[in-house]
């Protein structure tokens, strides 16, 4: 696994290893460890771009779950950068992978839709053509485009997961989803943040990784996770009910999304149902208010 030390690489692993299977981590020499060592069987030294670890990440593997992204490179604005560590290192990596018959699961994104063509009548499937927005959309939208050239290439197997925003408790307590609203709430200020999102618990996301290491799945399947849509003013009136602070709240923002994802496929062949809506974001937020100092 790549990404294997962050968010949903941690909890993928741990989640692995509690099914059973023996796991390989990429990580960065200065990553942590500490919150997944248990769940290791190995860890390698290196990161996406750099080539050399790619063999030994690769050695004896029955899977490859390609998670990894360096966001850093998307956020400053190094193309360059970016392009050969996010992409061109990933496409080596996945042609290895090819070349030595090894099936990969690749975290991609709903991020690789962002016009959505009407004649999908606002329900979104794995057939819709992929749209992006942005740099890392376009990413993602890219390697997936690379495994069904490997696959007709080299008959690879491969599997897609596009979740959509992912919340739960980040090992890095501040980046979870909702830290900075918690903290925006307890000073008293008002909330104006427009807009919201589509959001899918990061159990969820660690399940639909780890499904097809546990069953059979037909290679090319895309399964979007989008298990609710969730305006930002929404988040800040469940923190106000949890911490008992009251502040304005702008809710001015459409309460429903113009375009939903189809998770039909997801629960059927996956096994992987989305059902916690609101009360799974409340969960969360009760237990993020009570870790945050």
């Amino acid at each position: 696994m790549t990404g294997g030390s962050g968010f949903i690489g941690s909890v993928t692993t741990r989640l692995l290893a509690d099914q059973g299977h023996r796991v390989r981590v990429l990580v960065r020499p200065q990553s942590r460890r500490d919150h997944i060592r248990n769940a290791v069987d190995a860890f390698v030294e290196g990161s996406t771009e750099d080539r050399e670890s790619h063999q030994g990440l690769l050695e004896g593997a029955d899977a490859l779950i390609h998670n990894a992204v360096n966001w850093g490179l998307i956020h400053d604005g190094r193309i360059a950068a970016h392009l050969d560590t996010n992409l061109v290192a990933s496409i080596e990596l996945f042609n290895l992978a090819a070349s030595a018959n090894i099936p990969v699961v690749f975290v991609s994104s709903v991020a690789v839709h962002h016009t959505m063509l009407p004649a999908w009548n606002g329900l979104i499937d794995h057939a819709h053509p992929t749209r992006p927005g942005g740099l890392y959309g376009a990413c993602k939208a890219a390697l997936e485009s690379h495994l069904w050239a490997l696959a007709a290439s080299h008959d690879l197997h491969f599997t897609v997961i596009r979740p959509a925003a992912v919340y739960g408790i980040d090992p890095n307590l501040p980046r979870s989803i909702g830290a900075p609203i918690i903290e925006q709430v307890r000073s008293g200020s008002p909330f104006t943040r427009p807009g919201g999102g589509k959001f899918v618990h990061v159990d969820d996301v660690a399940a639909a990784i780890a499904a097809p290491l546990q069953r059979e799945v037909p290679s090319g399947g895309i399964y979007h996770l989008a298990d609710c849509y969730a305006r930002w003013s929404d988040w800040a009136a469940m923190v106000c009910e949890i911490t008992g602070v009251r502040v304005d709240i702008d809710t001015s923002s459409p309460p429903q999304p113009m375009n939903t994802f189809e998770t039909d496929a997801l629960a059927e062949v996956l096994g992987v149902t989305l059902d916690r809506g609101h009360e799974g974001i409340r969960g969360h937020l009760e237990e993020l208010a009570s870790r945050l100092p």
